[in-house]
């Protein structure tokens, strides 16, 4: 509980602390790529890029999807929707489309939150619009690909997401970059809008490269009984991660849910976390994290800003080490500006307990067997309201590096 008064000045949503001014010379990155596509389905995509896209969740068979969204380096190959009631677009050709996209277009998230907001606001490569018309229901999600083919890319992607009143919508996205490309800077800026009664579950999964700069901006504003969902899961090597969504509980009943699975490798910094303020009679959030490291360094990030009287909120942070080398560092914040408030944390750091791998060992499991046991249930966040196509997506890529046998 809380009886701090409130702030007269509120933070802007678009803000993220975990950015370091001039941290990464962005000069450094090619602004330029050849052309590809169009094509009419992602079955023509080359072997080797189906392959990595499907081990972010992007399946060229469409099998139980509602639409596809497939960009590579700086140009859109295919945007498609199947569900009556759901668009899926280019943002550039929305913006012409709907003039009235000005009103979301950098709101949620501020063109001048940081370098990596302005690099994008001045060289814009394109990004998805997906929006559900009122009432609609999507049952299977929608898939987003953004891949990066060439070696030292930049590609700055800008997208929307609008839940109308009363419509429900599964989004997942996969980030990737070729076998062959080994350095490059990925930002993507991404702005949702859950109005009111509406539901978005958004699940990121990322398959970089051991060199490659990784910075998403975002944002979510959710109305009256809206729900926001995300799901983001990193267990791929990448050089520097950076991210922290901030979503704002602006209509009464509104929840927000951030659950995080990641894995940092020997070389790998990860930056990541979330922040939710509460601003709304009745509003929820809950921000759970799962952090394994192998030798990288993890800041590991959480804050949760009740501003007005009735808000209930939880924030769960627990880290793993699996290596002599590499840290976690967990930040959990809990900040009141009002009475009657109940929000609450828990944080947890250490090394799988020799006991434990005795016990399992003791009971016919090998040392590796054991190990993958604890880590498998370790990860194993109970996720709530996941339908079930979308549950097995984020099981398959939170296992996918116990099944590769490199624990």
């Amino acid at each position: 509980m809380s009886t701090v008064a409130p702030h007269k000045k509120r933070k802007k949503a678009g803000r993220d602390p975990s950015g370091k001014k001039g941290d990464i010379d962005l000069s450094a990155y090619s602004g330029t790529a050849e052309k590809h596509g169009p094509i009419e389905t992602l079955k023509q995509l080359p072997f080797d890029v189906k392959d990595k896209s499907l081990s972010v969740g992007i399946d060229a068979e469409e099998r139980c999807r509602s639409g596809s969204f497939y960009q590579i380096d700086h140009s859109v190959l295919l945007s498609s929707a199947y569900a009556e009631g759901l668009e899926v677009m280019d943002i550039n050709r929305a913006r012409e489309k709907y003039k009235w996209l000005s009103h979301y277009w950098w709101h949620a998230v501020h063109a001048d939150a940081d370098q990596y907001t302005a690099q994008t606001d001045k060289a814009q490569h394109h990004g998805y619009f997906v929006r559900t018309q009122p009432g609609t229901k999507v049952d299977f999600p929608l898939q987003a690909c953004l891949f990066i083919g060439k070696e030292g890319l930049a590609q700055n992607v800008h997208n929307i997401v609008i839940a109308e009143e009363g419509s429900e919508l599964n989004i997942i996205t996969g980030c990737a970059a070729a076998q062959a490309v080994h350095t490059g800077l990925h930002i993507g800026i991404s702005e949702f809008y859950v109005k009111k009664n509406a539901r978005i579950t958004f699940t990121m999964i990322h398959n970089w490269s051991d060199q490659m700069v990784v910075r998403p901006r975002s944002a979510i504003i959710v109305k009256e009984n809206g729900l926001f969902m995300s799901n983001f899961i990193c267990m791929k090597p990448v050089k520097d991660l950076q991210m922290y969504p901030t979503a704002i509980c602006a209509g009464e009943n509104a929840t927000v849910r951030f659950n995080t699975v990641i894995l940092a490798k020997e070389g790998s910094t990860m930056d990541i976390g979330s922040r939710v303020f509460l601003r709304a009679e009745n509003s929820r959030a809950e921000i759970i994290s799962r952090a394994l490291t192998r030798g990288g360094d993890i800041i590991a990030r959480g804050h949760l800003i009740g501003e007005v009287p009735g808000v209930k909120a939880h924030l769960e942070c627990r880290g793993l080490m699996l290596s002599d080398r590499g840290t976690i560092h967990a930040i959990p914040e809990l900040e009141g500006r009002a009475d009657n408030i109940d929000m609450s944390h828990e944080a947890a750091v250490g090394k799988i307990a020799e006991e434990e791998i005795h016990y399992l060992m003791a009971r016919g499991l090998s040392s590796d067997e054991a190990t993958a046991a604890i880590v498998r249930g370790f990860l194993d966040i109970e996720i709530k309201g996941l339908p079930p196509h979308l549950a097995k997506e984020v099981k398959k890529a939170v296992t996918m590096e116990e099944d590769l046998h490199l624990f």
